[in-house]
């Protein structure tokens, strides 16, 4: 009897993990709301998500300040601005890095969007884009595109940073036709 209510209690467990992870999934499916946040930004003022309604959002995740990849990844969203702002889109990067290392990123790199402080890692585990290595904790290299209406329409989760600007443009091209 004890081992059968082991077994019952074991797969009821199983059951609600398995629930919880498809729940986590589908939530970041394209067309469901994407995950609400507020977050300092560079200039160490709080940015909401909800602030952004009516505007297209390119949501980029990035591991690390100052890195190369992130460096260039950053400054082809800073070269192609003028494009992004035409189509009434709004670039938002987040890494885990504190709000005070993004503002000197940008006055090194010269950039003019809005990066984000993730320190607690609640926004980059929302949006599935949390990895480790060891007991270091970043961001990974992924991007949503959110709708005026603030859901997801677009992912990318398979990002070269050199390139990647440029597939985003092409598919904001495509979704607002």
């Amino acid at each position: 009897m004890l081992k059968r209510l082991s077994l019952i209690a074991l797969c009821a467990t199983l059951f609600v993990l398995t629930s919880l992870s498809a729940f986590a999934a589908s939530a970041l499916s394209v067309g469901n709301p994407a995950p609400e946040f507020t977050l300092n930004s560079q200039e160490g003022t709080p940015v909401n998500l909800k602030d952004y309604r009516g505007k297209w959002v390119v949501l980029y995740f990035y591991p690390k300040d100052f890195t190369s990849g992130c460096t260039i990844e950053a400054h082809n969203f800073q070269r192609d601005l003028a494009l992004y702002e035409r189509k009434n889109v709004v670039i938002l990067g987040i890494s885990v890095d504190s709000a005070d290392s993004h503002k000197q990123f940008c006055a090194k790199e010269g950039l003019n969007f809005k990066l984000l402080a993730d320190t607690d890692y609640k926004v980059s585990t929302a949006y599935d884009s949390l990895s480790s290595h060891g007991d270091v904790k970043y961001a990974s290299r992924h991007t949503f595109i959110i709708n005026p209406e603030g859901k997801l329409v677009k992912s990318f989760t398979e990002v070269n940073p050199n390139k990647h600007s440029d597939e985003v443009l092409s598919a904001l091209a495509e979704l607002q036709k």
